[in-house]
């Protein structure tokens, strides 16, 4: 049975969202459910947005496996914070206080966060956006008390071609005391420049939010956009859809198992991960003309259909992974210098990963058992049934080894969906109508929620797409604490959260 939370939730008045309901609160029914938030810690919240007027978050019912979404005004430009029972809501209030000039009443940690004083207007997606006349501030890191430290600032402008982030290390000697990042470098305006445009013209600007996961991030928005216009996309488009997605995780697994280990300095499997990851690019390439397969899933389907051959060049890039993968996973486990690098570095406690909401490899690494393909799932795969790998130790080690599993897993599940995908069409139109949608997509990092409502002539008049590294980038920090300097890029690359997905 759901706790007193779950109850104070579906209290309010619901507001038609599909295919789970958002319920509208009173601003201090709201507040009153921060409280009863302590006491029900199955109930975990995905995410937290706003839209002109109102503020929306999302929970997990974990004993129900469903969701549950609430609302309520904000009067004066203000909300009751959640952040002081969900320690996850601190970043998602910050965000709200750039993007939509909106104050969390209460909250942990109200700095800004995406917004670096640079900006020419103040709370850009609000209804009435103020012109910012001051100049930039200096950025504000948290304090440090006590002696023997000192700071290591790191980027934003990192070595390679990775996105722009800054951290900033408090250290004793090599050991890292704190963390803390400051994202917000690569804000593309996304949600403004979907505002006013049908799903389908909006549908590129979801498909980069976050580069390697645009095949996850356009599904999350087509399922949204279907929802929200009760269209069910033909049998044949679910089927692909859920091949590229998976492909997709396949790939990336493969291309961060191998970073990882060239972050130990151990050359050969990165060398020949990469080989495998760029077989899989191609097949892509060949079966759809896209190696990473952006602008492929659409709402209502796919843009285009598989190419002649695209099936037998997939399948051969997955046998060819499956073959090499048995002596890969025992180079990895038996050179004794990779793992004195990775088991035990980094670790996240299970405790710490539950009270984020940990999703993906982060979570289940440290014992937090949710995959929203076994959990909430979506066509197909509430007929497919996919095996969550799942581990405690929550370091590095446990982290490659929960996508080592996944990679032999979707593998598994390409073969299956390629077989199912029939003859037939690959796309539907939506019709032109209001309503309300929300999505949840396992990508490889983790689930990606995505909601979006629209007008009554079918255009968004409000939409937020939530990756997965928002509830993963404040454990970096913790996973940290206590290693050594030189360890972090070990951790860095074993989370390999998103700078683009977060900073919108």
């Amino acid at each position: 049975m759901s706790g007193a939370a779950s109850a104070w939730i579906r209290r309010g008045s619901p507001q038609g969202c599909a295919p789970f309901e958002r319920y509208l609160l009173a601003p201090a029914a709201f507040g009153d459910l921060r409280d009863a938030l302590r006491a029900e810690p199955t109930l975990a919240l995905l995410s937290f947005w706003a839209e002109p007027g109102f503020v929306h978050a999302a929970f997990l019912d974990e004993v129900e496996s469903t969701l549950l979404l609430a609302s309520t005004p904000t009067e004066g430009g203000r909300y009751p914070a959640l952040s002081p029972a969900r320690p996850g809501a601190v970043r998602f209030e910050r965000m709200m206080g750039d993007l939509w000039a909106l104050k969390a009443e209460g909250g942990v940690d109200l700095r800004p966060w995406l917004d670096h004083g640079r900006w020419p207007v103040i709370g850009p997606n609000a209804a009435k956006p103020l012109r910012r006349t001051l100049p930039a501030e200096q950025p504000e890191f948290l304090p440090i008390e006590g002696e023997g430290w000192h700071q290591i600032p790191v980027g934003p402008v990192h070595a390679g071609i990775i996105e722009p982030g800054h951290f900033r290390f408090t250290v004793q000697g090599e050991m890292v005391v704190r963390l803390e990042q400051r994202l917000g470098y690569t804000h593309k305006g996304t949600i403004g420049l979907m505002a006013g445009k049908s799903p389908r013209a909006a549908a590129r600007y979801a498909a980069r939010i976050s580069g390697d996961t645009t095949v996850a991030h356009a599904l999350a928005f087509a399922l949204a956009a279907e929802a929200a216009t009760g269209t069910t996309p033909p049998p044949r488009a679910t089927w692909l859809r859920c091949a590229m997605l998976e492909m997709e995780r396949i790939a990336n697994h493969l291309g961060d198992w191998g970073f990882v280990c060239n972050d130990a300095a151990f050359a050969f499997p990165h060398a020949r991960l990469g080989v495998l990851r760029e077989g899989v690019l191609r097949a892509n390439a060949s079966a759809f003309g896209h190696r990473l397969l952006m602008d492929r899933v659409i709402p209502g389907g796919l843009a285009m259909e598989m190419l002649p051959g695209g099936g037998d060049a997939i399948l051969a890039a997955l046998a060819a992974v499956e073959a090499e993968m048995p002596a890969l996973i025992s180079i990895y486990d038996s050179h004794a210098s990779l793992q004195d690098r990775v088991v035990g570095t980094g670790i996240v406690k299970p405790a710490l990963a539950a009270a984020f909401a940990a999703g993906g490899h982060v979570g289940r690494a440290s014992g937090r058992a949710f995959d929203a393909r076994v959990a909430l799932p979506h066509a197909p795969y509430e007929s497919l049934a996919p095996e969550a790998a799942l581990r405690s130790e929550g370091d590095v080690d446990a982290r490659v080894r929960i996508r080592i599993a996944e990679i032999a897993e979707s593998i598994a599940l390409v073969r299956e969906a390629l077989a199912a995908a029939a003859p037939g069409e690959i796309h539907v139109p939506l019709p032109q109508k209001g309503g309300e949608g929300i999505a949840v997509v396992e990508g490889f990092r983790g689930e990606i929620v995505t909601w979006m409502a629209l007008d009554d002539g079918g255009l968004i008049r409000a939409a937020f797409p939530r990756d997965p590294s928002w509830l993963q980038w404040p454990l970096l920090e913790a996973a940290i604490e206590g290693n050594i300097v030189a360890d972090f890029p070990l951790c860095n690359k074993s989370f390999n959260c998103s700078y683009s997905g977060c900073d919108l």
